[in-house]
């Protein structure tokens, strides 16, 4: 279940009622395909204070596979709730010379930290039962370490699993979240990433017509973009060659 809520230091914030939350900053440019024909038309010598003409040529460019204009879109955002392993993952992906803060595990207090339970493990309830013993577990000896044994905060946060919830403010453009989608929207792609991809454009086609029309032509899998599943072991969505 998502949800939208309204934030003054945001245009859009999209909420997941586990928790998880993609907030789109008002940085991110309302009409990127207007834009990336204004930036495109200052080398055809075009007309750049028309906006219709902008929007026209930007569509162009990016139909005709010209996707270098991409680059002039940045998007900004808050990833928040998600688990310490995607984030990780997340940060795989540096082209175009992205840019991010994530949350400190040196000052902020993590003795009773969120965590994220896999949907397998949700399944099962004696491997649920394990699954959260471990986690109060370690939140017991980060509290311990640091009140009994005077441990500072930032050593006995070396405990802290990669199932932790974080939270980031992540700038990078367009193109480079466009060729991340064709590779985390594969259904052999771990399934957070999936979702956070999802929960992404979800955020993105909300925020307005024009990145409607974005999320909802060039982020796919990138099956839809070969034409045939480039995967070892395939979800038959595409044939393989």
């Amino acid at each position: 279940m998502v949800f939208i809520i309204v934030n003054e230091c945001a245009h859009l914030m999209i909420g997941r009622k586990d928790g998880k939350m993609i907030t789109i900053l008002k940085e991110t440019p309302v009409n990127p395909i207007t834009l990336m024909g204004e930036r495109a038309g200052v080398c055809w010598g075009g007309d750049i204070q028309d906006r219709e003409r902008n929007y026209r040529r930007g569509l162009d460019c990016i139909i005709s596979g010209h996707h270098r204009v991409m680059e002039y879109v940045n998007v900004e955002m808050i990833l928040d709730g998600y688990s310490a392993r995607v984030i990780r993952e997340w940060y795989t992906h540096i082209g175009g010379a992205p840019t991010r803060l994530q949350a400190s595990t040196r000052y902020i207090n993590y003795k009773e930290f969120s965590y994220i339970t896999p949907p397998a493990i949700e399944k099962k309830e004696e491997a649920e039962k394990l699954y959260q013993s471990v986690m109060e577990t370690i939140a017991s000896a980060c509290s311990q370490l640091e009140e009994e044994y005077g441990i500072p905060r930032e050593d006995a946060a070396m405990l802290l699993p990669l199932g932790m919830t974080t939270r980031i403010v992540d700038k990078r453009n367009l193109r480079n979240l466009i060729e991340m989608s064709h590779q985390r929207l594969c259904t052999r792609a771990y399934w957070e990433y999936r979702q956070l991809m999802g929960d992404i454009m979800k955020a993105l086609g909300e925020y307005s017509e024009e990145w409607r029309y974005l999320t909802e032509h060039y982020f796919v899998p990138k099956c839809e973009v070969a034409g045939y599943c480039t995967e070892k072991k395939s979800c038959g969505r595409k044939a393989k060659i």
